[in-house]
């Protein structure tokens, strides 16, 4: 992988200054009064353009996405086309944790059919976690990037590193976040020791099935399977 290390340098830097200021508006702060489609899709852009990375891109939603969102029952519906902070609120969370969740763990972070009291709170709780959880990720970023922001001349083999730990992580935090997701609504009493994994043992094959069945029957689980399993 080749980079511009002088690039890398001062995109981090701005990225870090930029997450420094920022913060996600308040229930109070979303509008009072009801909005048509198209203006609820400029202020979610106004409030989460730092999720626009990509240049052919100006908005953060689109209106056909919001519309699958409600014929899905990921959010409320409008009513008479028209939408209320209360579904703003929904709009930001999904927006949010959509780039790094699957859209049906999203929905059990906040569920449709609880009252507008209950998604205020959930929403202004999102919201000030979400500001002290960039202050510990600005002090992480600034640990694992540290072979990059402070050597005079950061090698390509430098970046690539960073690159690498960091997708390393995304994928663990998410993977731990979705089995935890999973476990809503169990106790240990649902789990036996047979269910736990053992870190580098294979599932032990299907009783009912032959060895030499079991041997040919693909590649381990995929993901999803996995997270599914717990």
């Amino acid at each position: 992988m080749n980079y511009d290390n002088k690039l890398i340098v001062a995109k981090l830097q701005r990225w870090e200054k930029y997450l420094r200021g920022f913060s996600l508006p308040e229930w109070d702060e979303l509008p009072a009064f009801e909005l048509y489609m198209d203006q609820v899709i400029v202020l979610l852009t106004r409030y989460l353009d730092y999720l626009l990375y990509d240049a052919s891109t100006d908005t953060v939603i689109t209106a056909s996405t919001i519309n699958n969102y409600v014929r899905m029952k990921i959010m409320p519906p409008p009513v008479k086309k028209r939408y209320s902070r209360l579904h703003l609120a929904y709009l930001i969370i999904i927006c949010i944790m959509k780039q790094s969740l699957n859209i049906a763990y999203v929905q059990k972070m906040i569920p449709i059919g609880i009252d507008e009291e209950e998604v205020k709170r959930i929403y202004n709780d999102f919201v000030n976690k979400y500001k002290h959880t960039c202050y510990r990720f600005i002090e992480q970023m600034s640990n694992e990037s540290a072979a990059v922001l402070r050597k005079e001349e950061a090698t390509a083999e430098d970046v690539s590193n960073l690159v690498v730990e960091l997708a390393v992580s995304a994928n663990l935090f998410k993977l731990v976040t979705e089995k935890i997701i999973n476990l809503q609504d169990k106790t240990l009493a649902d789990f036996t020791p047979e269910q736990e994994r053992v870190p580098g043992k294979r599932p032990r094959p299907h009783s009912s099935l032959p060895v030499e069945q079991t041997e040919e029957m693909g590649p381990e689980p995929t993901e999803q399977a996995a997270v599914k399993e717990g």
